[in-house]
């Protein structure tokens, strides 16, 4: 089973997953971090964050970038696994991680379908798979060329994961609304 959850900042959609996945039983609970942490202020919010999902039973996993060949911990099919954030890992594949030796980012053509590898290979070892995604089409009219080429890539992951999607939810103000459930 796959669940998107989508919203804007601030909008409670982390909340509702990481409930969500509590609410899915005691199984296995992986939590793929995709947020690189940049400065001390965002290192500290991360393991504060980090903190508040152990009290959960997650399990932190941390994958900024080439999803499809992340190992995730154990043997055999994992109970849920909660991937946040889509669009960091978007952000990741095309503009990269600002590290020595990395990998070349991925060209606009290719960052879509690279993904979506990976959610498929993590839904091949998960029972389900809750996707945390940015809601960021509804606001501004004027972007950089790059702030283009990213929502585009987002917009096309997200279409995806929500036609592949089980349950698509929009939390709007801490309210979560139903767009889609089979």
């Amino acid at each position: 089973m796959i669940t998107l959850v989508s919203g804007g900042s601030g909008s409670g959609k982390s909340e509702y997953a990481e409930n969500l996945t509590v609410s899915l039983g005691q199984e296995r609970r992986i939590y793929i971090a995709t947020m690189k942490p940049w400065d001390e202020e965002c290192r500290q919010r991360i393991e504060r964050h980090r903190q508040m999902r152990a009290e959960k039973q997650f399990e932190t996993v941390e994958c900024y970038r080439n999803l499809k060949e992340l190992k995730l911990p154990g043997d055999g099919k994992t109970g849920t696994v909660l991937l946040e954030c889509m669009s960091n890992l978007v952000s990741n594949e095309l503009f990269g991680l600002g590290e020595e030796n990395e990998a070349p980012c991925l060209e606009e053509g290719t960052v879509s379908e690279e993904i979506l590898r990976g959610i498929e290979s993590i839904k091949e070892k998960a029972e389900h798979v809750i996707i945390v995604t940015n809601e960021v089409f509804s606001d501004g009219d004027s972007y950089s060329k790059e702030t283009l080429v990213y929502r585009k890539v987002l917009g096309e992951v997200n279409q995806w994961i929500g036609k592949a999607a089980d349950m698509v939810v929009e939390v709007v103000a801490g309210i979560p609304v139903i767009i889609k459930n089979r």
